[in-house]
């Protein structure tokens, strides 16, 4: 399989001087299989220059399969650019999450409408298709395409591409679930040893990567000011990818303050933490117009992983009981999940709380530690216990963030674990991912 970068930075554009070596176009990568399954990962402004180069050399008809991992404008605002869509007789599919209260098509209009574009999305002559994905496996052009949700604000997936007999994942834009990652006592630089369930499942899923192309966007004292800014840092991206044993990482989604000469000490202390935790990992800092031809190992190692396929939730259709004792967070949940069509139901203790669950059977449980009467996690192992409750998530939301308190919610049975503060979009993303693994669960138990 060939890989070429043809973005690699986040937020912004930042072309100039400063960037030439790294470049300053934002996210596009372009991936081919031997039989000429053509990928292009996300669509930022480095989307114009493969365009350019798709017209000049590829064959003609073009098709590919555009995979965004969001609709962030720095993950799209290249695709009015992409001059392949101008022309009648290419096929593109486009693919994107789902759930972002538009459909797909709606999203990329938006930013084509004659208040910022002179031509219309309807306008474009080539042909195009929408699908809209949640996480699960999926093929494409005879290719495996396994997508899983990662943390950010917006819902986003990643793409772990199996082709060739090699394994090539791209994962932008994510956050790490819980600072530590690693369980106290535990030795780091095994999976096995990450504390949360959320980072773990993150590391199984870019397990035997022969690519990874993964956020890296701050460095570890830029980002206790960026928390729930929904990216890692590239001490997160090389402990995760050690972990799964994965042969090269690129870092990229750089940060547009961060200029050659700051990424070029990125790479060195990536590269330093690299050898210290597996030899066998390369690091590098992705770059526009890198090239790589991504090869099979010599090995019968396992090349796949299995991701349960979610479903498409229509929020409209799903009830959620917020438990908690602070009335301005039972708000903020209203203010949060009520527009977007959930039904949300409140309990300001944890006996209320517990009658409600049983009554009502929720699609999903928000649910407070510190409260009277009965504390969250007692209240959690009771609806483990019920035979009508313990099939339902419960997404814990709490200020103690402490590796102690995040073991015992997961221990005592919490599907996942927000620590407060949290903003609106994060919130509505883990509720997302939650409400949809379950129903799949009770798709399946139901089959």
């Amino acid at each position: 399989m060939r890989v070429r970068f043809w973005g690699t930075r986040g937020s912004i554009a930042t072309p100039g001087p400063s960037t030439l070596r790294f470049g300053g176009n934002t996210s596009c990568v372009e991936a081919v299989t031997n039989s000429g399954a053509r990928f292009i990962l996300d669509c930022g402004t480095g989307a114009r220059l493969l365009g350019l180069d798709l017209m000049a050399r590829a064959p003609k008809p073009i098709r590919a399969r555009l995979l965004l991992g969001h609709t962030h404008w720095d993950h799209i605002q290249g695709f009015p650019f992409f001059v392949p869509l101008f022309v009648p007789g290419n096929e593109f599919t486009i693919c994107a999450p789902a759930g972002v209260g538009q459909s797909l098509a709606e999203v990329l209009a938006g930013q084509m409408e004659f208040t910022y574009f002179p031509v219309a999305l309807d306008q474009l002559p080539a042909k195009i298709e929408y699908k809209e994905l949640s996480e699960g496996t999926y093929e494409f052009d005879g290719v495996r395409v396994i997508t899983q949700f990662l943390n950010h604000p917006a819902t986003s997936v990643a793409y772990r591409i199996e082709a060739d007999g090699v394994v090539v994942v791209y994962a932008c834009d994510h956050e790490p679930f819980a600072s530590p990652l690693w369980r106290e006592g535990a030795r780091p630089g095994y999976i096995e040893s990450i504390l949360h369930e959320g980072d773990r499942r993150h590391a199984l899923f870019i397990k035997h990567a022969d690519l990874l192309i993964h956020d890296a966007q701050y460095t570890p004292e830029e980002y206790p000011s960026k928390k729930n800014w929904g990216h890692s840092t590239y001490q997160y991206a090389v402990e995760l990818a050690a972990s799964a044993d994965v042969r090269r990482l690129a870092l990229t989604h750089h940060d547009p303050g961060h200029d050659d000469a700051f990424l070029e000490k990125i790479e060195q202390s990536a590269r330093g933490l690299a050898r210290t935790r597996n030899l066998a990992l390369h690091v590098f800092c992705a770059y526009e117009g890198c090239e790589i031809e991504v090869e099979a190992p010599e090995s019968d190692r396992l090349r796949t992983v299995e991701v349960g396929d979610a479903a498409l939730v229509s929020p409209d259709r799903l009830r959620v009981l917020v438990i908690d004792d602070d009335p301005n967070l039972r708000l903020l949940v209203q203010s949060a999940l009520g527009p977007s069509g959930y039904t949300v139901t409140e309990a300001e203790d944890g006996e209320q709380g517990l009658v409600k669950a049983r009554a009502e059977r929720p699609d999903l449980i928000l649910l407070d530690v510190n409260m009277p009467k009965m504390e969250g996690f007692a209240v959690l192992e009771k609806l483990r216990a019920g035979a009508d409750t313990r099939e339902i998530p419960v997404l814990m939301l709490t200020v103690r963030d402490s590796e102690a308190s995040i073991r015992t919610g997961f221990d005592a049975g919490a599907t996942d674990y927000l620590a407060k503060p949290f903003t609106i979009p994060q919130l509505t993303a883990r509720v997302r991912a939650c409400v949809s693994r379950s129903d799949a669960r009770r798709g399946q138990s139901a089959g």
